[in-house]
């Protein structure tokens, strides 16, 4: 029974997927506008609303599936996660280089971008030429 209802479901995805072509035939009947839809959707919308009213075994049992299945998905995605990160987390992707064997700036506890006492050291500058020096020169 399962199989059945699996099978109609991909065959009406398929089907609501499948572009209608060119040459789309006119339906016989009457044409819907905006409006008529419109009020449609509010009437079968509130028609759902009060569902729960007429039929509070229904919504019940509706309520439980839903939760069922929500707890199934969430199962299954951090199933498919660990899957995942088991197969490609652990090898090497080639994303990212690898770091050197001998890392000059090894990462420290406090985090990667911390710089270490040479980064904070200032560099090293020849001395500027006293103004006296450029004059002698100039004369």
């Amino acid at each position: 029974m399962m199989f059945l209802i699996r099978v109609a479901f991909w065959l009406s995805v398929v089907v609501l997927l499948l572009p209608t072509g060119q040459s789309q035939q006119e339906t016989p009947g009457p044409k819907i506008g905006t409006t008529e839809a419109l009020s449609a959707a509010g009437a079968a919308v509130s028609d759902m609303r009060q569902f729960c009213s007429r039929q509070p075994d229904a919504c019940t049992a509706g309520s439980q599936a839903a939760v069922a299945f929500g707890q199934k998905a969430q199962a299954s995605a951090k199933m498919i996660y660990n899957f995942l990160t088991e197969k490609v987390g652990h090898d090497e992707t080639g994303s990212v280089a690898k770091p050197a064997a001998a890392d000059p700036h090894p990462v420290t506890k406090a985090g990667q971008n911390t710089p270490t006492p040479a980064d904070r050291s200032p560099a090293w500058r020849d001395p500027q030429p006293r103004p006296e020096q450029f004059a002698k020169r100039t004369m």
